[in-house]
């Protein structure tokens, strides 16, 4: 081997395991919403609780960032800039440009007490808000809004849950009251796919498969779509008399699905949805699992219990470990990539 040849060898391998150590490190920011020792709290007390948005350090513990605000439900993230996100809030749709050192509000007096908000990743400028009556749309970074409920019942709009289908650009699914709607055309026009009886509290669309959904309904099961959400039929093996509040696949697996409810405290499957087992063991008597999500760095399952604190298995639920945050309601979980040096 020629000097030069040699030379660029020995620096490949030297450089190349500290790239490679870069890429592994990487990684996600995990960020909480919701509020924290609420149980037995009287609204207008004095305490230190600070309520609103936390964000995972490096130690596994919480920091809370931003304001302190109790009501702050769902968050989602501009996939440009992760110092950019918006947050439903009992007052409406919030927003911060830095990370959560100021915010504002954009929405006006007649959208308050959204369920839910998301981003378009293929148009992020455009973002959409599930509201009790409906649901709002803004195309400039939520500094302004407008109803688009064309194709929405005149009854029965209420809207728990937004979705927008990640490989199409306007292609969204809402979970109302009344069932599932589709649009395709950036909320211009909605149409029913599956009527239910009682609200539909979820929708997940698989990270391995962008066809595969999941939909949680507070009274018809689980239901399954295997065509983009065009169709749905009801997940074998699932109880239907209670409600199931939210779903989450693993991104790092394509065979397991977590799904999280009061009554069924924590259900998993590791085998693509054919079958679930319960795994509450170690989690408090009353496993009220208001929220679940999944690791998408090393397969860690979390379960927010109400009222308790958060939980998190490095096991898909066969052991239980406190994550911290006691006395919380978690309503709501964001995997952010880590912005880039």
């Amino acid at each position: 081997m020629k000097p030069t040849s040699r030379l660029l060898a020995l620096l490949a391998l030297a450089v190349l395991p500290a790239l490679n150590a870069g890429c592994a490190t990487a990684g996600h920011d995990l960020y909480l919403f919701g509020a924290v020792n609420i149980q037995g709290r009287v609204a207008g007390s004095r305490d230190a609780s600070l309520n609103g948005v936390y964000r995972r350090q490096a130690d596994g513990s919480f920091q809370h960032i931003g304001i302190n605000y109790p009501a702050m439900l769902t968050g989602s993230f501009d996939p440009r800039d992760p110092r950019v996100f918006y947050v439903a809030t009992i007052n409406g749709v919030l927003f911060t440009r830095d990370g959560g050192q100021t915010w504002r509000i954009g929405t006006s007096w007649d959208m308050t007490e959204p369920k839910d908000v998301r981003v378009d990743p293929n148009a992020p400028d455009t973002i959409y808000a599930a509201l009790p009556d409906g649901l709002g749309v803004s195309t400039d970074r939520g500094l302004t809004w407008t109803r688009r409920e064309n194709g929405l019942p005149a009854r029965g709009k209420y809207t728990q849950v937004v979705t927008v289908d990640r490989t199409r650009v306007g292609r969204v699914l809402a979970g109302c009251e009344t069932g599932i709607y589709l649009t395709e055309d950036a909320a211009q026009s909605w149409r029913a796919v599956h009527p239910t009886k009682e609200t539909v509290n979820d929708l997940q669309q698989s990270p391995h498969d962008p066809k595969f959904w999941l939909a949680a309904t507070q009274s018809a099961g689980v239901l399954a779509s295997r065509d983009g959400g065009l169709t749905w039929a009801p997940v074998a093996g699932l109880a239907t008399e209670k409600a199931h509040y939210n779903i989450a696949f693993d991104p790092t697996n394509p065979q397991r699905i977590a799904i999280g409810g009061w009554t069924y405290g924590l259900l998993t499957s590791e085998d693509g949805g054919a079958t679930w087992t319960a795994r509450n063991d170690g989690l408090p008597a009353k496993h009220r699992v208001w929220r679940t999500a999944i690791d998408p760095d090393n397969g860690h399952l979390y379960a927010a219990v109400v009222y308790d604190s958060l939980y998190v298995s490095a096991d898909f639920g066969r052991t239980w470990q406190s994550a911290g945050l006691p006395n919380s309601r978690i309503s709501g979980f964001a995997f952010v990539p880590k912005a880039q040096p």
